[in-house]
């Protein structure tokens, strides 16, 4: 990782918005591929040069977006057997859908910010032939939560990198449960609303 933060150190603005859009779109293919950390550098440096939070954040999020797209489109194309078995690690596949299952969307928001399983959500996504503009909302709203605050965290934070790594990762937990709570808070709230319709249907 080392000789990476160094190679990004050099790169002007506008390569450096470049190679993070591949990064994060890379991710949703190659999921072990280290896209926070390299994010969260590139923010880091793009503060220290010439480029601007929005640049980074924008550059960013559509890079990832294209991405998940890209592998949605697959899912729907080679359907998902073929595409766990090349993706799929320890049965996440399974995880996935059984939690799809029991809460819908909001698993699949969830699930976005779960490693090991946020790279499958677009194929299984596409494999299920769920609408491509409802997927395209979840993902976009969970890749501006996720990578906006580590663009901000990166970008605004004033220390040096081995103090920054720590605090993203505290930020990293934070956002994982911030993203359950709303999620769980969600279904209360549409559990509730679907009970009371019932009653009235009555």
């Amino acid at each position: 990782m080392e000789g990476v933060q160094g190679w990004l150190t050099a790169l002007p603005p506008a390569v450096l918005y470049l190679v993070l859009a591949v990064v994060a779109a890379i991710e949703n293919v190659f999921p072990p591929i280290p896209a926070d950390t390299v994010v969260a550098f590139g923010a880091f440096l793009a503060a220290r040069g010439h480029a601007t939070l929005a640049g980074t954040f924008l550059a960013t999020l559509g890079g990832n977006i294209a991405g998940a797209m890209g592998m949605f489109a697959a899912g729907r194309h080679f359907g998902a057997e073929r595409l766990a078995r090349r993706l799929d690690r320890g049965g996440a596949s399974k995880r996935l859908e059984a939690f799809y299952s029991r809460y819908g969307m909001a698993a699949l928001f969830v699930s976005r910010f779960l490693p090991g399983i946020r790279a499958l959500v677009p194929p299984f996504a596409g494999a299920l032939r769920l609408p491509a503009w409802r997927v395209f909302l979840v993902l976009i709203s969970a890749s501006a939560i996720w990578y906006g605050a580590i663009t901000v965290i990166a970008y605004r934070v004033g220390a040096d990198w081995p103090t920054l790594q720590a605090k993203m990762l505290a930020w990293q937990h934070a956002l994982v449960i911030g993203a359950a709570v709303v999620a769980v808070l969600g279904l209360a709230a549409w559990l509730i609303i679907r009970a009371r319709r019932k009653d009235v249907a009555r």
